[in-house]
């Protein structure tokens, strides 16, 4: 593994029948960053998040996380190793409260995931976990309200904080913002600055709003077709004219 580089993708693709959603990619993530992957509709990105966290399985390249091919590996074997996926719909459990749904998801990653009938009360260290979660989040005035009773912004940070009660290393996030409102970005972006504050944590995002790319990334890599055009940090990426043209028509992105 090169120096610092925790997950590597060499020569991916996916094909669907007669197109190819991801077209011989390579990238490498550095520990620790915070690198984003942006692109017009239908570039590819959502595909690649799949192929990266074991939803697709590609049709051809490589997959390596800390210096180990994880190519062939489920998405529960990948979970295991500490690569998390957050979806662009929001995935939780509508009946249960905001604390239940991160207590069982930090329940399933230790050693008594297959005990959920037994009382809950056994199982201490995962409610306070799950309560130190929804702190970070920002929903520690809302852990016993059912979790359909939330905002969809607040959704969104309840959906991070099942993902990070999996322990994941990697956080793939697929646009957390997408379907909120203007109003609620901020909330979304302060969550997610706070996981990077913390530190411990590598994070990728797929995320349509720019202003929220240019100034929260690392690096970032730019996806049309299928392919990678650019990759580089956001001022580099901004100076770019394949990049200002291929997602913006020519228009000049904000740095």
């Amino acid at each position: 593994m090169s120096d610092n580089i925790i997950l590597e993708a060499h020569d991916l693709s996916k094909r669907f029948g007669g197109l190819c959603a991801v077209d011989g990619v390579s990238l490498q993530v550095r520990a620790g960053a915070f690198h984003s992957v942006i692109g017009p509709n239908g570039a590819g990105k959502t595909t690649l998040f799949n192929l990266l966290s074991g939803v697709y399985k590609p049709t051809a390249g490589r997959i390596m996380f800390k210096g180990k091919e994880i190519t062939a590996l489920p998405v529960h074997r990948r979970s295991r190793l500490g690569i998390g996926r957050s979806f662009q719909i929001t995935n939780v459990f509508p009946n249960l409260t905001v604390l239940e749904n991160v207590r069982i998801a930090a329940q399933a990653r230790g050693r008594d995931s297959f005990r959920f009938l037994h009382d809950y009360r056994a199982f201490r260290r995962y409610t306070d976990r799950a309560a130190a979660i929804l702190e970070l989040v920002g929903l520690s005035d809302k852990a016993i309200l059912p979790a359909a009773s939330l905002p969809h912004g607040d959704k969104r940070k309840l959906e991070i904080g099942i993902l990070l009660a999996t322990e994941p290393e990697v956080l793939l996030l697929d646009e957390p913002t997408a379907g909120i409102s203007r109003e609620e970005v901020p909330a979304i972006m302060e969550v997610i600055g706070r996981i990077k504050a913390a530190g411990g944590k590598t994070i990728m995002l797929v995320e349509h709003k720019m202003e929220i790319v240019m100034n929260a990334s690392d690096r970032i890599t730019v996806m049309q077709h299928g392919k990678v055009i650019a990759e580089g940090a956001p001022a580099e990426i901004a100076a770019n004219p394949t990049v200002q043209q291929a997602y913006l028509g020519g228009g000049a992105l904000a740095a």
